[in-house]
């Protein structure tokens, strides 16, 4: 988990509160999915931005989890998300729930530790994603992944975060930007 280094209230002119960090990631510890039915408006994604060599944003779905105070996300290394992060690791994703919106900003980084790569492969299992350690016990497969994923194998990469804004959706607002070290 990131240490909070700086917390500015954007809706101060509005005389709001800021917006806790910890109301934030609750539900994002509880676990976002993208079951129908289970966010706002209808269902949790989790955008992840990444950027082309051209300087251009790239934007995708990504089936992202919450885990130890940032976010994971899967790609093969030849999609354009994974070229984009090995070039450029500077990253932001982005997600709407009922409570609150929130936008990480960071940089991802390829995890390839067999003991991490199980874990987390446990907990997209867990959430209903069969996928498994493949044979070299750095990446993951599956029968299946989301399209924009490639083929096989899949790695891990992991978000460490900058900075965040949260945007409150429930009374009484507000919005208020973190910055982490």
């Amino acid at each position: 988990m990131a240490t909070i280094v700086e917390t500015k209230n954007l809706a101060d002119l509005y005389n709001l509160p800021p917006v806790d960090w910890a109301a934030v990631t609750a539900p994002l510890e509880r676990g976002v999915t993208q079951a129908p039915e289970t966010g706002g408006p209808d269902r949790h994604t989790t955008w992840l931005t990444t950027i082309n060599a051209d300087g251009s944003p790239h934007v995708t779905g990504v089936g992202a989890l919450w885990v130890d105070g940032t976010f994971w996300f899967v790609t093969g290394e030849h999609t354009r998300k994974g070229r984009n992060v090995a070039r450029d690791p500077r990253c932001s994703i982005a997600v709407s729930m009922h409570e609150s919106d929130l936008v990480l900003e960071g940089d991802a980084q390829q995890v390839t530790d067999p003991q991490t790569v199980a874990a987390m492969a446990e907990r997209w299992a867990s959430g209903g994603w069969p996928c498994r350690v493949d044979e070299t016990g750095r990446a993951l497969t599956a029968e299946y992944s989301a399209p924009s994923a490639g083929p096989p194998p899949w790695f891990i990469y992991r978000i460490t975060p900058r900075s965040a804004t949260g945007l409150s959706t429930v009374e009484p607002g507000g919005a208020t930007r973190w910055r982490f070290l």
